[in-house]
């Protein structure tokens, strides 16, 4: 069974804690399978703070390298210089043989501002119509998934959002 990536715009810290929260709950009713998670800050000068959810995850999680290069990615890239930009496009062709586009990480990078904070999420096995009530209580976008343009149109009418333009 293989995991989708979801990238979920919160309005702060606190947010995206309680949401995880909420899947560890989900999960332990085996409603879901959290496979990794990591939540993404950006204090009031826009540099991004990395929390992995170890607590949520087991063994064969991804691990903190996985999220440091994909979130090194997402919200380094505008500072660096033509010659490290040009390393960091090889570790970025690595990440589109996972889903993750140069318009995802765009996406993600310019819709996270100073303050917000994102959630992702790599899941499987989620039971949508029992999850999605309980995540609906909180107010946030879905930015990015890997589910297809009809399962991810579906997931949206499901729990109100729309997607967040760059």
């Amino acid at each position: 069974m293989s995991s989708n990536l979801f990238v979920l715009k919160v309005q702060d810290q606190a947010t995206a804690q309680q949401m995880l929260a909420t899947l560890k709950r989900l999960q332990d009713q085996h409603l879901i399978k959290v496979d990794d998670a990591a939540t993404v800050t950006r204090d009031a000068k826009g540099k991004p703070k990395i929390q992995q959810a170890n607590d949520l995850v087991g063994p064969g999680a991804l691990g903190g390298a996985f999220w440091g290069l994909l979130i090194g990615l997402l919200f380094f890239v505008p500072v660096f210089g033509a010659a490290i930009g040009a390393a960091t496009g090889a570790i970025a062709a690595k990440f589109t043989d996972i889903g993750i586009s140069d318009d995802f990480i765009k996406q993600v990078s310019n819709a996270i501002q100073p303050g917000q904070a994102a959630l992702f999420l790599l899941t499987h096995g989620a039971v949508m119509d029992k999850i999605t009530p309980e995540l609906k209580q909180y107010k946030f976008d879905l930015i990015q998934s890997s589910l297809s343009s009809a399962d991810e149109t579906r997931l949206r009418e499901m729990i109100g959002t729309t997607r967040t333009s760059a």
